[in-house]
C-alpha cells in the first residue's frame, strides 16, 4: 500500500458495509461509508427488537451444514470468522453474549441499540466517515460512483469499493435491491431475489380467518417431504407464519414455483402416539360436545381444532364424524395448502443476489477489478437462529480483508 492511505467506498451501512468499514480502517484505509437511509443500520436494529439473535453455538460443521449449497463456499469465511470470534468481539465492545435454551447466541443486554452504540464508537475513532442520504446510482464513464442526494447528484472517486447493499427484504429499511439492475447492466450475473424465512399465503375459509387471524398453534411439528421442524406458527389473515414455517421455506418455495402450490402438514400433537390417540378418541364421550372432547381429552387450543375442522372441510365427511383412527392420523398430519409466499416486503431475509462465480476467492468481482461484495447482497441464504447475522458479519470481514490485499498487490 502506498504511504498514501488509499480512500475507500463502503456502500451500505449494515452488519457486513460496517465491518468491512472496521477491517479496512484497522488496516490503514480512509473509509468512508455511504447509505442511502438517513440514519445507519436500520435492518440490523429491527432485528433486535425481540432480543437480538447474534450467532449460534452450535458445533461448526453443523453451523456450516445450514447455509445448504452455499456451505462450501462461505466456510472459509466463517471458520476465518467463526461464530466464537464474533462473540470475542460482541466482548470486546463491551457487550458480553450468552448462549439461549436453544443454542442461539443473544447480547446480554437483549438489544442491537447498546452493540451499535459502542461499534460505531469505535468507527468514529478509527476515523471513519458517513454519508448518509446517499444513493447509489452506479458509475460515470471515468469509473466515479454516482450518488444520488437531497441536493444534487455528485461522484467519488475512490481506489477500491465494498458493496455491502443487501438483498430485497423489508425494503422500507434500506434494502430494496435497487443495485440489481446497476450491476446486471455490467455482465454480473445475479440469481432473482425471493423471500426467504417467510410466510406463505392459504385459502382460509371466511369463518376460520375471522375468528383465528393471529393466533399461535404452539407444541406443533410440520413437515414437508422429508423435511421437519418443531415449534410454533401463526395463523394470518392470509396465511401461516412463523419460526417453523420460515425453517421450511425455502423448500416450499421452490415447489410452489414448480408446482403453484405446496401441502405442508402439521402434527399438533407430535409427541403423542397414534395408539393413544385413538384411546383417548374412542373413549366414551357422555354428555360432552365432540369440541370439549378434543379441548379436555387431547389438550387441543381453539385454534388447532379449528384448523382440523378447515381440514375437514375439504376432504369431505364432518370432523365428529371421522372414526378414531382417521380422525388421531389427521391431528397428527393436518394438511394445509400453501398457495404462495407473502412476498419480499415482509419477509426476513431474501435468496438469491450476485452469483457466487461472479467473486473470486477475496469477494471481489471478477469482472470489476476493485470492487468487492459481501452480506445478504449474494447468493446464499439461512434460516433464522443467528446463521443470517453470522454470514453478514463474516463476508463482510473477508471483504475487507480482500480489499487490503488487492491494495497491496
Amino acid at each position: 500500500m502506498s504511504s498514501a492511505a488509499p480512500n475507500i467506498a463502503i456502500i451500505g451501512a449494515g452488519p457486513a458495509g460496517l465491518m468491512a468499514a472496521e477491517v479496512l480502517a484497522e488496516g490503514g484505509a480512509s473509509v468512508t461509508v455511504y447509505d442511502t437511509m438517513p440514519s445507519v443500520a436500520r435492518k440490523f436494529l429491527m432485528a433486535g427488537r425481540g432480543g437480538l439473535n447474534l450467532t449460534h453455538s452450535e458445533e461448526l460443521a453443523a453451523f456450516l451444514s445450514r447455509y445448504r449449497e452455499a456451505a462450501p463456499w462461505l466456510a472459509p469465511a466463517i471458520q476465518a470468522f467463526s461464530p466464537q470470534q464474533l462473540r470475542e468481539w460482541c466482548e470486546a465492545l463491551g457487550q458480553p453474549t450468552f448462549v439461549g435454551s436453544s443454542g442461539r447466541v443473544f447480547p446480554v443486554a437483549m438489544k442491537a441499540s447498546p452493540l451499535l452504540r459502542a461499534w460505531l464508537r469505535r468507527l468514529d475513532a478509527q476515523g471513519v466517515r458517513f454519508e448518509l442520504r446517499h444513493r447509489w446510482t452506479g458509475w460515470d464513464q471515468q469509473g466515479h460512483l454516482i450518488f444520488a442526494t437531497p441536493n444534487d447528484p455528485h461522484t467519488i472517486a475512490a481506489d477500491a469499493t465494498v458493496l455491502a447493499l443487501g438483498g430485497a427484504s423489508w425494503p422500507r429499511l434500506g434494502s430494496d435491491g435497487g443495485w440489481v439492475p446497476i450491476l446486471a447492466a455490467k455482465g454480473i450475473a445475479i440469481a432473482p431475489l425471493r423471500p426467504a424465512n417467510c410466510g406463505f399465503t392459504v385459502a382460509w375459509s371466511d369463518i376460520f380467518r375471522d375468528r383465528f387471524e393471529g393466533q399461535p398453534l404452539k407444541g406443533i411439528a410440520l413437515s414437508f417431504g422429508e423435511h421437519s421442524r418443531r415449534g410454533e406458527a401463526v395463523i394470518t389473515r392470509n396465511g401461516v407464519e412463523g419460526g417453523a414455517v420460515y425453517a421450511l421455506s425455502a423448500e416450499l418455495r421452490e415447489a410452489i414455483a414448480v408446482h403453484g402450490e405446496a401441502t405442508l402438514h402439521v402434527a399438533l400433537r407430535p409427541d403423542v402416539e397414534a395408539a393413544d390417540l385413538i384411546k383417548k378418541l374412542s373413549a366414551p364421550r357422555g354428555k360432552q360436545s365432540f369440541s370439549n372432547v378434543l379441548r379436555k381429552s387431547l389438550q387441543l387450543s381453539p385454534v388447532a381444532i379449528g384448523l382440523l375442522q378447515e381440514a375437514a372441510k375439504t376432504q369431505g365427511p364432518a370432523l365428529s364424524s371421522l372414526s378414531p383412527d382417521r380422525l388421531a392420523a389427521l391431528i397428527n398430519a393436518v394438511p394445509i395448502k400453501l398457495t404462495g409466499t407473502v412476498g419480499l416486503a415482509r419477509a426476513i431475509s431474501s435468496a438469491g443476489g450476485i452469483a457466487r462465480d461472479e467473486l473470486d476467492a477475496d469477494y471481489m468481482l471478477k469482472r470489476l477489478p476493485g470492487v468487492f461484495a459481501a452480506g445478504e447482497m449474494l447468493d446464499w441464504e439461512a434460516p433464522t437462529g443467528g446463521y443470517l447475522l453470522q454470514a453478514s458479519f463474516a463476508t463482510g470481514v473477508a471483504a475487507g480483508k480482500g480489499a487490503l490485499k488487492w491494495l497491496k498487490s
